[in-house]
């Protein structure tokens, strides 16, 4: 991998972090999971979202690529969200993130405990 390739795959992680790093997004990837979802059904999966955040929401997962949206262009507006290929991959990473952080849950608060009393 060539200085520049890196710099932007470093750039690109640093951005896909940002986004799972906000409020709702993994809460919005979870639930599309492996299936296409429509808005109003990931508005009542996501407890708490407004409108306005699950919109924002959607279109920057869509502009990382993590999601696609398709239009049915139907005369009663229809349009569904799923995860595209890298989605799904990020899906299951986050999966075996949540699995590591089990399996060290009692070290983890450990030291957690520990720094918050120094």
């Amino acid at each position: 991998m060539s200085g520049t390739e890196q710099e932007q795959a470093t750039a690109l992680a640093r951005r896909i972090f940002a986004t799972l790093s906000t409020k709702w997004a993994l809460a919005v990837l979870e639930a599309i999971g492996a299936r296409e979802r429509r808005f109003a059904e990931l508005h009542r999966a996501v407890e708490g979202i407004s409108y306005k955040m699950l919109t924002q929401t959607l279109r920057t997962l869509e502009a990382d690529g993590i999601v696609t949206r398709h239009d049915h262009h139907t005369a009663n507006p229809r349009v569904d969200y799923s995860l595209t290929p890298a989605g799904l991959d990020l899906l299951a990473t986050v999966h075996r993130l949540c699995t590591w952080s089990r399996t060290h849950l009692n070290e983890l608060l450990a030291a957690s405990d520990s720094a918050e009393r120094v």
